[in-house]
């Protein structure tokens, strides 16, 4: 792999799965990444079944796009999504420049500004309980999280992940943020919702974990071949 290609697989990092809120790199899903001396680059994106769902992947190809076109001596960039139904309205939109309802004209409803919000927010609900559940592991008490702080919890990638999520919905990131709070208003957490609250972001990153774990077995049953910047051995 060259500089260039390491950088624009770099970029590719930061775009993720909506629903999994995983980088589609970690997860197989980059077939292959190639920059040309002159600064094209291409981009091939695969998922775990002809028939994923289109608006998924419609989201993760034009945030394919958009990173790879920001990277520093990219001169063209084409992303192209493989093996799946809707291929030729997806990869003709984004290339295009066109929105989703553009792209399948007359099929869609609208824009996918609020799926991703949505997803999003359940992004931070798994995220909450990713970094609380080493503190229950610990001793604290519920009572004792609806006290802390962001800045009251020791650095970890989990914690940078929360903070990052929670940026994007604009909800209150910083040290003096309160650890729990509505993935939608961002007010702090009460006693009594709070024993509901804990319950529902454990069921959140367990559903998304599972589907995790899914998505990459049938990854692998369908290709068994491993992807740029996959993290996880294929089996």
């Amino acid at each position: 792999m060259t500089e260039e290609e390491a950088t624009v697989l770099a970029a590719l990092d930061t775009v993720r799965d909506p629903e999994l809120d995983e980088p589609v790199t970690t997860l197989g899903f980059i077939s292959s990444c190639t920059v040309s001396p002159d600064g094209d680059a291409q981009v091939r994106l695969r998922l775990p079944t002809y028939f994923c769902a289109p608006n998924f992947a419609f989201l993760m190809v034009a945030d394919a796009y958009d990173a790879v076109s920001a990277v520093a001596g990219v001169r063209r960039t084409e992303v192209r999504l493989e093996d799946h139904f809707a291929s030729e309205a997806i990869n003709g939109g984004i290339a295009a420049r066109a929105g989703f309802a553009e792209s399948f004209d007359g099929l869609a409803d609208g824009e996918l500004d609020e799926l991703r919000t949505d997803f999003v927010r359940k992004a931070v609900l798994a995220g909450t309980d990713r970094v609380c559940r080493p503190l229950l592991a610990a001793g604290q008490t519920t009572d004792d999280l609806a006290e802390l702080t962001l800045g009251d919890l020791p650095p970890s990638p989990d914690l940078a992940r929360l903070r990052a999520r929670r940026a994007d919905l604009g909800l209150p990131s910083g040290d003096d943020s309160a650890l729990l709070v509505d993935a939608v208003t961002g007010e702090p957490i009460g006693a009594q919702a709070l024993p509901l609250h804990l319950r529902r972001t454990r069921l959140t990153r367990v559903s998304a974990e599972a589907n995790g774990s899914m998505c990459r077995g049938m990854l692998s049953q369908r290709y068994g071949t491993r992807g740029q910047g996959q993290v996880e051995e294929v089996q």
